[in-house]
């Protein structure tokens, strides 16, 4: 083959070899930076690239927003649906990776160019000070050119459609391993744009001790540092200009400075820090919740610069003065020039909360059966029952209600000194008859999770199989109306009994997904068994049904999501421990831990437990 045919050859294979590379990356779009035209998978897409990607999805989505939140990953604990009611708007999260003041400043000035904007809530934080005009990674975090003169549309699309193609190909695997809750490679929610918590808001928070053990992040500060402030003067400059443009346009500016765990101001300058927010009030006035009580609190923080959704709404409660919510009192100040100075001097030298102020410990007990005859497993005699009660009466333990809880988690009212619960799973008519009397006889409080199948029946749903008798609606009803019990959800049919099914379908011995069974299904099903449950037990008592003791104690993320969706505020394992509650965290009411009683537990055995719980 002569020289020139070969030479012709090879760059024709070169240039169909690049033909292929830009088509298949046009069409696969990993970072939503041609508007993901096939799969339109922009949870996937924001995650490599939230700067364009959300650009992308906001250009043929922003007539469903007028309002937008913007500035660096802390922003991600912005919630959408609060801010949405606090100034009945709708929101979009357009929280980036890293953003410095520049970025937010053009993205800014293309949304008010662009888009209707009402609303503008800019997040302003310490880090914003040290970097200014930075892309570290021009795939990743470069914005989109329709955002940033200072890139061509020709440079923007070339980098893309010239990318590696593993990013494409990553993303047809991924599309493979997609499930309902995110995973590490789509972390956004695309139609509100806040970072997507679910799993990571469904662990266990409860005592401190454990939580540092989990997040040992948290142990030993500063881990970094030190840092030095010297973007503060550039940054302040684009706060300006995104007020200047706001005025211009009618745009209502809200500038806020979120929460910093306090540790991390170790890392800065003091004076410099102070100089910072000071500067940001020379600017414009702004909400200042970087340092507080709340920034003393490892548990509100996943970490040093990166705070819980639970907070951001406490945050949205503060700016709207909803006094529903806990909120401690120094959490939140307007900061302006005039007061700047002397509020960043105490706020800096905020103290932790008392652990009495901020969390409590919870002993939850979980009874079954009661019987006048023979006891053993899981069923007590009545006298033995009776002994326990009379011995948390006589030692001053108050038996308190889920909804108290709730009380004190969400709007931080008051618990007794020595709280306890007590709880009975399935439903049955011993609990009516023998346990209601006792728990009258000493006003005790109770919550009983019925069987919705099994409520007033003695035989196993429609077969002739005896079982032990559980208490009709009608009892359930008088029980409630007692003000002394609940009656709340042990699913309506998900609790079923393998040797008295025909065998016919798969059982459902508790709440999990049955083996192979797809999540959209099993979603399903868990909806419209809880729907029921829900329906007939509040058609009947009355009272809102929101608890759920998971049967068995088995349950996982999937499940709680789903029952938060739902309405669930509280649900119950069975495994064994004493909870620490803490107020402003929700999640310390999932998955509840509880004390098996049984006849073996003695009063002094009781008191011991409980005792236990309050060291």
């Amino acid at each position: 083959m002569k020289a020139k045919k070969w030479v012709g050859l090879f760059c024709l294979t070169v240039a169909l070899l690049v033909g292929l590379v830009m088509a298949f990356n046009y069409v696969t779009d990993p970072f939503g930076a041609f508007g993901d035209p096939l799969f339109q998978w922009f949870s996937y897409d924001e995650t490599n690239n939230p700067r364009v990607a959300k650009i992308s999805y906001l250009d043929t989505h922003h007539e469903e927003y007028d309002s937008y939140i913007l500035g660096c990953s802390s922003t991600s604990s912005f919630p959408t649906e609060a801010f949405n009611q606090l100034y009945d708007a709708n929101f979009y999260n357009l929280i980036m990776y890293d953003a410095d003041m520049l970025d937010c400043e053009k993205i800014a000035r293309y949304l008010i160019d662009h888009y209707e904007v009402r609303y503008l809530i800019l997040n302003v934080y310490i880090d914003n000070g040290i970097t200014y005009d930075e892309e570290s990674n021009n795939l990743t975090k470069n914005l989109h050119y329709q955002t940033d003169p200072d890139t061509s549309a020709l440079s923007y699309y070339s980098r893309y459609l010239l990318a590696n193609p593993q990013f494409g190909l990553a993303k047809l695997k991924a599309l493979r391993q997609d499930t309902l809750l995110p995973q590490s490679f789509d972390v956004f929610d695309e139609a509100t744009g806040v970072y997507d918590k679910r799993v990571r808001d469904a662990e266990p928070i409860g005592s401190l001790a454990d939580y540092l053990e989990a997040y040992p992040v948290f142990t030993d500060y500063p881990q970094y540092g030190p840092y030095g402030l010297y973007q503060t003067e550039n940054c302040m400059n684009s706060v300006a200009a995104i007020r200047d443009m706001c005025q211009a346009a009618g745009v209502e500016l809200i500038v806020v400075a979120g929460p910093v765990y306090k540790d991390y101001f170790q890392s800065f300058d003091r004076e410099a820090v102070v100089r910072f927010y000071e500067a940001l009030a020379q600017v414009t006035p702004y909400w200042d919740f970087s340092c507080s009580s709340v920034s003393c609190e490892p548990r509100y923080f996943y970490d040093a610069t990166h705070f819980r959704n639970n907070v951001g709404e406490m945050m949205a409660a503060r700016i709207a003065g909803d006094n529903s919510r806990w909120i401690p009192e120094d959490f939140g100040v307007y900061v302006t020039a005039d007061n700047a100075r002397a509020h960043m001097e105490a706020a800096l030298d905020a103290q932790p909360l008392q652990a009495s102020e901020i969390s409590a410990q919870v002993p939850i007990l979980m009874y079954h059966h009661l019987t006048e005859g023979e006891s053993g497993g899981e069923t007590i005699s009545t006298e033995a029952f009776e002994a326990q009660i009379h011995t948390l009466a006589e030692n001053g333990y108050t038996a308190v209600s889920f909804d108290e809880l709730q009380a004190y988690v969400y709007a931080g009212a008051a618990l007794p000194e020595k709280p306890v619960v007590i709880t009975f799973d399935d439903g049955y008519l011993s609990n009516y008859a023998l346990a209601y009397p006792i728990l009258q006889k000493y006003n005790m409080k109770a919550t009983i999770f019925a069987i919705g199948v099994s409520v007033g029946k003695d035989t196993y749903k429609d077969t002739e199989y005896a079982m032990t008798p559980h208490f009709s609606y009608e009892q359930a009803a008088e029980m409630v109306d007692s003000g002394l019990i609940s009656v709340q959800s042990h699913t309506y049919d998900m609790h079923q009994w393998p040797p008295f099914e025909d065998g016919g379908d798969a059982l459902r011995e508790n709440i999990l997904p049955l083996p192979g069974e797809g999540e959209e299904d099993y979603v399903a099903a868990l909806t419209a068994d809880f729907t029921r449950s829900r329906q007939e037990l509040e058609a009947a008592t009355g009272e809102t049904v929101d608890v759920l003791a998971y049967p068995g104690g088995m349950y996982s993320t999937l499940t709680q999501w789903v029952l938060e969706t739902l309405g669930v505020r509280v649900t119950l394992s069975t495994n064994s421990g004493v909870n620490t509650v803490v107020r402003g965290l929700p999640q310390t009411l999932y998955a509840m831990k509880r004390l098996g009683m049984d006849d073996s537990v003695t009063s002094d055995g009781l008191l011991a437990l409980l005792q236990q719980a309050y060291k």
